[in-house]
């Protein structure tokens, strides 16, 4: 039985001469969350309005759920876009009812779940507010409120912790989690590397409109060795990069991602490290989603490794 919920074959998607999806295919089963990455400008929209219905690729086959897109399919899925969209006059409270009605919920549905969110998120006290008199963290919470409300068996996320501040970022995962443990399966599409990196099963990676990084996260990071060290400091660490053992480095100024050219030299680099640092932690480690983006946009784009320290 083929348990596949998003099947793409081969979009093509070009828009005044430029292609801004490139011969893209994909395949998501239930339950799963994948991590869908780019630069600004990579495809990653266009590929998720195509989902949608919202544009039609020139080429290719969608499959949602295991049928064409249609007006029935359209009440399994939730989808947050990155472009919010809520009616700006309307109460928390009517906001809710009308996007519960568009998803064929019943009031009594809307009530129950839409009480149990709002005081998920800590919003029960302002549900008689207006949408425009609301923070823009606020509006960003009921914004995803919307997309959950309907309990959609696919959901497709598109950068939903922006505008919104640790505590919430939080709540937005572990519902995320909560989702995927009831067999949601989830397109994610963020510039939050530490989050997705969390919580996605896989990932691809779009540049350019085509997939330069397709697989289970898991084997990506194995692909990338354990050449990497995970470094906690005090000091100044410019001297780092110009060691010539070291083959890369991403610093973020108390911590550092040190890319060995060999790994049986870290006994070398903590010793070097400690004539110069205060070392608070030093420990071997994968490399994170965000180096690996980083790196793989290097090759694509043809700038030469080292370059960016």
């Amino acid at each position: 039985m083929n348990d596949h919920i998003v099947v793409l074959e081969k979009l093509i998607k070009d828009f005044d001469g430029k292609r801004a999806v490139d011969n893209f295919s994909l395949k998501l089963s239930k339950g799963e969350i994948l991590g869908l990455l780019g630069p600004n400008g990579a495809g990653k929209t266009t590929t998720i309005r195509m989902i949608m219905n919202i544009i039609a690729p020139d080429s290719g086959n969608i499959k949602i759920l295991g049928e064409k897109f249609s007006e029935k399919i359209k009440d399994r899925i939730g989808y947050l876009p990155e472009e919010r969209g809520l009616y700006r006059k309307l109460k928390i409270s009517e906001t809710l009812s009308f996007f519960g009605e568009l998803k064929g919920m019943k009031k009594i549905e809307i009530k129950n779940k839409g009480n149990e969110l709002l005081k998920k998120f800590d919003l029960e006290d302002y549900r008689n507010k207006k949408v425009e008199e609301l923070s823009k963290g606020m509006a960003q919470k009921l914004q995803f409120i919307t997309t959950i409300m309907h309990s959609p068996e696919f959901l497709i996320l598109d950068e939903p912790f922006a505008g919104l501040d640790p505590i919430n970022i939080e709540i937005v995962k572990n519902i995320i989690l909560e989702k995927k443990r009831e067999g949601v399966t989830i397109i994610l599409s963020t510039h939050l590397m530490e989050y997705a990196e969390k919580i996605v099963d896989s990932v691809v990676m779009i540049n350019k409109g085509k997939k330069v990084l397709d697989g289970p996260l898991s084997e990506i990071k194995s692909e990338y060795g354990t050449k990497f060290l995970k470094v906690n400091y005090n000091g100044n660490s410019e001297f780092v990069s110009s060691l010539e053992y070291v083959k890369d480095v991403k610093d973020y100024g108390k911590e550092m991602e040190i890319e060995l050219q060999d790994i049986n030299d870290k006994d070398k680099l903590l010793k070097d490290l400690i004539n110069k640092l205060s070392v608070n932690s030093f420990q071997t480690t994968e490399p994170s989603l965000s180096n690996i983006f980083i790196k793989k946009l290097s090759q694509t784009n043809g700038i030469v490794e080292g370059d960016n320290r």
